[in-house]
C-alpha cells in the first residue's frame, strides 16, 4: 500500500509555461510546450455567438453532445453517457462509487488515478500487472497507458470486471487516449456490463484541453447517479456546441489520425538520431528513455522547449508533437546539438 498524505497538493504535470519560464528566464520565446500529449493542431473553433455565453446551458444541446458522443465512442445509448467539464473532475466521483476499500492501480501511470482513489477513501495498491491485483475492491487503469502508451487487450479487461463482479467491484478504464489507440481496444460498447466505467477525454484529440469536456461511460444507473454528482448545467454552452460539432465530425478525426501518425514517426526519427531509446507512446506523445534525460530536460529548456520529465523515473522524457514548422526545426536543432555536445550538465 501507498501512503496518499498530501491529497489535498496539486501533483505535477506537463502544460506549466510559467514555471519553465522561472527555471529558464532566458531561454528563447516563444516558449514551446511538449509537455503534455495534446494535439497541438486543435479542431477549428465555431462561431459562438454571444447569447450562448449569457444564458445556461441548453438541455437540447446537452442530448445533442450526449448522442455525438455516442456515434463517436460506441457507447450503447444517450443514458449511458455523462458529460462533464473535463475527465479530471469525474475521477474521485467514479472512485467512490464502490464503499471505501482496496483500489488497485496498473502502474506506472497518470498518478491522478492513484490519488482520485485515494480521495475516495480506498487503500491504494500499485501494481505492475493485472495478474497482480488479486482482491481490489476498484481498479482504475489507463489504456492506451499514460506516459507508456501501454494497450491492454479488450478480452483481458473483460476477464479483469468479470473477476471483480461477483463481489461488487468496479473496473474504471481511462481511455484519454483511446482515440488514437487501435480499432476496437475501447470498452465503450461494454458499459453496460455494469461494472465497467469508461472515461473519456475530449481535450487531448481534439486539442482544446481549455474548453474542459470530458465523458464518464457507464451503465444506466450508474450514469445517473454520476449525472446527479456532476449537478445541472455541468458543461458551459460554448463547450456543448463544439463538443458535438467536433465529435460527429468523422473526416477531420480520419485525417487527423492520419497527421498524426506521420508526425509521431517524424518524431521518432529526431528523438532516435539524437541517441534516444523510444520505450513507448501514442501518436499523441512519446516516451524516451535515456541516462542523461536530466541534462537534455535542461539543455532543452535553455533552448526555449519544455518536455515532461519524471520525478519517479529520471532516464524518462516525454515528447509531445511540435504545432509547426518553426518549432519543429527548432527542436531538431535543439536534439542534434545535443547530441554532438559534451552533455553540459544544468
Amino acid at each position: 500500500m501507498i501512503p496518499l498524505a498530501g491529497l489535498d497538493e496539486p501533483l505535477a504535470h506537463g502544460g506549466n509555461l510559467a514555471e519553465a519560464l522561472r527555471l529558464f528566464p532566458d531561454a528563447p520565446e516563444p516558449f514551446i510546450d511538449l509537455s503534455t500529449g495534446i494535439n497541438p493542431n486543435p479542431y477549428k473553433l465555431p462561431r459562438f455567438s454571444a447569447d450562448v455565453f449569457a444564458r445556461l446551458p441548453d438541455p437540447e444541446a446537452a442530448s445533442a453532445l450526449a448522442a455525438a458522443a455516442v456515434r463517436c465512442y460506441g457507447a450503447p445509448s444517450t443514458a449511458h453517457v455523462v458529460p462533464a467539464p473535463g475527465e479530471q473532475i469525474l475521477l474521485p466521483l467514479v472512485a467512490a462509487l464502490v464503499h471505501a476499500g482496496r483500489a488497485a492501480i496498473l502502474e506506472p501511470t497518470y498518478a491522478e488515478l492513484a490519488r482520485a482513489a485515494g480521495l475516495a477513501g480506498h487503500r491504494v495498491k500499485l501494481v505492475g500487472e493485472i495478474s497482480d491485483i488479486n482482491d481490489a475492491d476498484i481498479v482504475m487503469l489507463a489504456n492506451p497507458n499514460n506516459p507508456d502508451g501501454r494497450l491492454l487487450p479488450r478480452d483481458d479487461l473483460l476477464g479483469l470486471a468479470r473477476e471483480l463482479r461477483p463481489r461488487g467491484g468496479v473496473l474504471v478504464v481511462d481511455e484519454a487516449f483511446m482515440d488514437v489507440g487501435a480499432p476496437g481496444a475501447s470498452l465503450a460498447a461494454d458499459v453496460g456490463r455494469g461494472n465497467i466505467v469508461v472515461l473519456r477525454s475530449f481535450g487531448k484529440f481534439y486539442g482544446l484541453a481549455g474548453v474542459r469536456l470530458g465523458f464518464a461511460l457507464a451503465a444506466p444507473a450508474t450514469a445517473a447517479r454520476l449525472a446527479a454528482l456532476v449537478g445541472p448545467w455541468a458543461v458551459s454552452g460554448p463547450a456543448l456546441a463544439v463538443g458535438a460539432k467536433a465529435l460527429s465530425d468523422a473526416a477531420w478525426t480520419a485525417k487527423t489520425r492520419q497527421q498524426l501518425t506521420k508526425a509521431a514517426s517524424r518524431l521518432d526519427a529526431i528523438l532516435t538520431g539524437s541517441t534516444l531509446d523510444i520505450v513507448g507512446g501514442t501518436s499523441l506523445f512519446r516516451l524516451a528513455e535515456t541516462p542523461e534525460a536530466k541534462a537534455l530536460f535542461h539543455h532543452l529548456g535553455r533552448a526555449g522547449i519544455l518536455v515532461r520529465a519524471f520525478a519517479d523515473h529520471g532516464d524518462w522524457l516525454r515528447f509531445g508533437l511540435p504545432a509547426n514548422g518553426q518549432a519543429w526545426r527548432r527542436l531538431q536543432t535543439a536534439m542534434t546539438s545535443f547530441a554532438h555536445s559534451e552533455r553540459a550538465r544544468p
